[in-house]
């Protein structure tokens, strides 16, 4: 969606437009859920994020500054904090299996329970991750943010945005070794 066409919509939600509220959530729910998913174990707590996501969208939509951020980057950056304050409520963090989206293919059913397992083993990995490692390796590759735009929902730079993930692809590749070499 244009972002002159995002920004008005957001506009007519500030103005109480359900049609325009309509259209965004169409456009923004599916993305926001993928990424809740597979920020929190609970896709129960993941559904309530989105909603919570999205109310502040339709309480809050005249604070939102289109020269400033992408509607994306900024419903993102709302689902990113409440995702963080859901890890400090319940103090753990997974994912779940039907949302990895991580494919490894190979024939047979020896290659289906293969890839199953190096599924578990990739989302394992991910798992141990710290936070800001784990989001910024979702934003860039699972929900296609721009480093810059990962940058901003992070409140980092961009230098550092792409250092958090040069330590979550070197640990996330350490870990996956440390299981061939087993």
């Amino acid at each position: 969606m244009e972002r002159d066409h995002e920004a008005l919509l957001v506009a007519r939600v500030a103005d109480g437009d359900r049609a325009a509220f309509g259209e965004l959530l169409k456009t923004h729910q599916q993305p926001l859920v993928r990424y809740a998913r597979r920020m929190l174990s609970d896709p129960g707590a993941a559904d309530d994020v989105v909603q919570e996501t999205f109310l502040r969208l339709w309480t809050r939509a005249g604070s939102y500054k289109s020269s400033s951020a992408r509607l994306t980057t900024w419903l993102h950056n709302i689902a990113h904090n409440l995702c963080v304050d859901s890890f400090r409520r319940n103090a753990r963090l997974s994912f779940t299996d039907d949302e990895s989206q991580l494919e490894v293919t190979t024939a047979g059913p020896e290659g289906d329970a293969e890839s199953t397992d190096s599924a578990h083993r990739v989302r394992t990995a991910l798992e141990g991750l710290p936070e800001r490692q784990r989001s910024a390796l979702l934003m860039c590759h699972y929900q296609g943010l721009s480093n810059r735009e990962a940058a901003t929902v992070l409140d980092v730079s961009v230098d550092a945005l792409e250092s958090l993930l040069a330590r979550a692809r070197r640990r996330l590749r350490e870990e996956l070794l440390s299981h061939v070499e087993s």
